[in-house]
Formats: C-alpha cells, sequence, structure tokens
C-alpha cells in the first residue's frame, strides 16, 4: 500500500531540524521501500505492507531512536488522499473570492487530524471565529479558506489551539503528494 507520512513541525521556524535525506535514510533502515520525500517540512510518500497503526508505532519509534525527540506523525493511503481531494468542499466562488482578496498568498489548507474531529471541538472553533476564512470538516481531516495569509488567519489560530496534534499543508502539496504516490510528475501551479 502507498502512503504518505505527515511529520508535524519539523524544519519550521528554525526548530526541528532534520534533513529529508536523513529522514529518508531512518524509513530505509526501517524496510520501507519507494520512500519519496517532498520539499523540506516532514512529507514522505512510501509503500509498506503494515497497517497503519503498525506504520505509525514503527515510524514514531524509529524517529525517536534516530533523532531524539517526539515528533508528530500522521498518516494517511492513496484511497484516503484520492478521497481527501475529490470531497474538496469549497465552491470556485468561494476560491475565487479568497484568492481575489490576497493574490499573493496561497489560500487552501488541509489540516491533518489524528482522529475524526468531534462536534463540539468544530462547535467550539466557530463560536469563536467571526471572519471571512471557511472552515469544513470531512473524516479525519479539516478544510481552510484563508482570505489572507494563514499566518494572519485568526481561524487557523483557533484550528491549531483545538487540534494541537494536527499537521497542515497546502493544497498545492496535497495534490504534489498525492501525484508521488500515483508515480505522476509533479504538477506546476
Amino acid at each position: 500500500m502507498k502512503y504518505v507520512v505527515l511529520f508535524r513541525g519539523i524544519n519550521v521556524g528554525g526548530k526541528n531540524i532534520i534533513k529529508m535525506n536523513d529522514l529518508k535514510q531512518l524509513l530505509l533502515d526501517l524496510n520501507f521501500k519507494n520512500i519519496r520525500t517532498y520539499v523540506q517540512s516532514g512529507n514522505v510518500v512510501l509503500d509498506s505492507d503494515l497497517d497503519e497503526a503498525s506504520l505509525y508505532n514503527t515510524v514514531s519509534d524509529g524517529f525517536v531512536k534516530r533523532f531524539g525527540f517526539e515528533i508528530g506523525v500522521i498518516i494517511r493511503n492513496i484511497d484516503e488522499i484520492q478521497y481527501l481531494i475529490a470531497q474538496m468542499p469549497f465552491s470556485l466562488d468561494e476560491m475565487i473570492a479568497a484568492e481575489t482578496a490576497a493574490p499573493q498568498v496561497e489560500h487552501l489548507y488541509v489540516c491533518f487530524l489524528e482522529s475524526l474531529p468531534e462536534q463540539s471541538q468544530i462547535e467550539a472553533i466557530r463560536r469563536k471565529y467571526v471572519g471571512s476564512d471557511i472552515l469544513r470538516e470531512r473524516k479525519r481531516e479539516c478544510y481552510l479558506l484563508c482570505h489572507q495569509s494563514i499566518r494572519k488567519s485568526k481561524l487557523a489560530g483557533y484550528i491549531s489551539k483545538v487540534f494541537h496534534t494536527a499537521t497542515v499543508r497546502n493544497w498545492k502539496s496535497v495534490c504534489n503528494l498525492y501525484d508521488m504516490m500515483e508515480d505522476n510528475p509533479i504538477r506546476k501551479k
């Protein structure tokens, strides 16, 4: 099975610096196959016969032994990523409105969660946030459409406080990771 392994918080803001070659070597040493990394923020595509729970334990334990600290790990298989892309919940009009508000930044993000969000968590975020950014939840992900930089988004801030173990990727990265899983060339924007 093809998987994407998303490491939370490595090589961000000068903290938890891990070279992708070192991360790839760890995964090779753990006997995974067809390992490819994408950008420097902890995105890995690999093949494994393990189920998700076993893969998680193997990767997490191996990471701590090799690098000496714990890091969040989120795993999705190829079918889940394909479904996630197919279920993108924003309309063309919503996307255009966001892009018009700030054409120079990324607008669409996926917040990968460890488990299904509880409705009370989603409601707590929505109660606190007032603004133009949009949150839509699906299975173990939340989709976020920002009308400005995600760094300025109060909605993104609330999401990170409620789902503190989640990891976020922009839409372009999600699509490129899927292409890598399918052995397709990386998309050009």
